[in-house]
């Protein structure tokens, strides 16, 4: 049997407004523990982990994957509006001049070699201007003033997390190849991270959105991303692994986070967030896929629980997680209590319709 939902379909636009709303509930969740050991979130919450905003005094409060993915929206969002006026744009320059927009919120300078972007709205929000332990090689790979590229990119040796938890946007751009989707967001990580690893985490991941945001099932997704991963040029042997290892690991069903963490890996790096990520949407996925929004949202919170509650970068495996289950199905999984708790929730959707209207042309 398919595991695409048996429920009506969703519509691009509820997919893109799931997707950025899914990672950001992930992202705010993961926070309130991204820094604590398995023994230490139990500890603080009980045996099953954190399992929902109840739990935290101080509600969602996102952390710096939520901005960049927003500043990814932006930069693709002014791209497509220079196209839609008939005038090209280089789409790395915008989402460049975006990331260095997001720099000067995290206070931080890329000296005088950069250019001076002019502000959108998207800067003058001021939720997004809180530091949140933003990545060194984000940091560090904008503040060197120089452009990146796949050819001669910045921070060579980096494959840190910071290009996958970003990238879900590019996959949300409809009418588009594959093969662009994944060029599109390779290019972009190299803006920061120069490991292979780190561009081709980050385009496998923007494919299997693309192909989420297009219908397909999420385990049919998984595994074309997984093969496709195994035959890119001069592909980094560790993301095809990793991936392997995901989905033979969901396969099996749950296991503990000891085991989870043994087998893919913290997610401190790109393809570890992504395999872990992906491995709690596969795990909680229910038998022959959700039938109804209430399955949908049972399927979130399980999801999400497995990509907060282990040793390592939760926020940014359970926003991969919320990614990728937002663009499934759409607005109809994300809880409505937890949207009431996340900070912020105005600038995400407001940043989701801008997304919307460049694309679809709905408001």
């Amino acid at each position: 049997m398919s595991n695409v939902p048996v429920f009506p379909a969703p519509s691009l636009k509820s997919r893109i407004h799931g997707c950025l709303l899914g990672g950001s509930l992930g992202d705010a969740l993961g926070y309130a523990v991204e820094f604590d050991s398995i023994a230490g979130i139990r500890q603080r919450f009980g045996g099953r982990g954190l399992t929902g905003f109840a739990q935290l005094p101080e509600g969602g409060v996102f952390s710096d994957d939520t901005q960049m993915t927003l500043y990814t929206v932006d930069g693709l969002a002014e791209a497509l509006e220079w196209a839609n006026s008939g005038v090209g744009a280089d789409v790395n320059a915008c989402l460049w001049l975006s990331y260095l927009r997001w720099l000067a919120t995290q206070g931080e300078d890329a000296g005088p070699s950069a250019p001076a972007p002019q502000p959108r709205w998207i800067d003058g929000q001021a939720v997004l201007h809180h530091r949140r332990h933003p990545g060194k090689a984000c940091i560090s790979g904008l503040a060197s003033g120089e452009m990146g590229t796949s050819a001669r990119p910045v921070n060579p040796g980096s494959k840190g997390c910071g290009t996958v938890m970003r990238s879900a946007p590019f996959g949300l751009v409809p009418h588009i190849a594959s093969d662009a989707v994944y060029k599109l967001s390779a290019d972009a990580a190299a803006l920061t991270h120069g490991h292979p690893s780190a561009r081709q985490s980050a385009g496998t991941f923007s494919l299997l959105i693309h192909r989420l945001v297009s219908g397909e099932g999420l385990k049919e997704a998984a595994a074309a991303v997984a093969a496709s991963a195994r035959e890119l040029p001069d592909v980094a042997a560790e993301l095809p692994e990793r991936l392997a290892a995901a989905l033979d690991l969901a396969a099996r069903g749950a296991v503990s986070p000891e085991e989870l963490n043994q087998a893919l890996g913290e997610g401190w790096i790109a393809e570890e967030a992504l395999a872990v990520g992906l491995y709690a949407a596969l795990a909680t996925l229910p038998g022959g896929g959700a039938g109804t929004r209430e399955e949908a949202e049972g399927h979130f919170r399980e999801a999400l629980a497995v990509a907060v509650n282990h040793s390592g970068d939760s926020d940014s495996t359970a926003s991969v997680a919320g990614n990728i289950l937002g663009a499934l199905y759409g607005e109809e999984c994300l809880p409505e209590e937890w949207l009431e708790a996340l900070e912020g929730r105005d600038v995400v959707r407001g940043m989701a319709a801008r997304l919307v209207k460049v694309t679809t042309g709905e408001d």
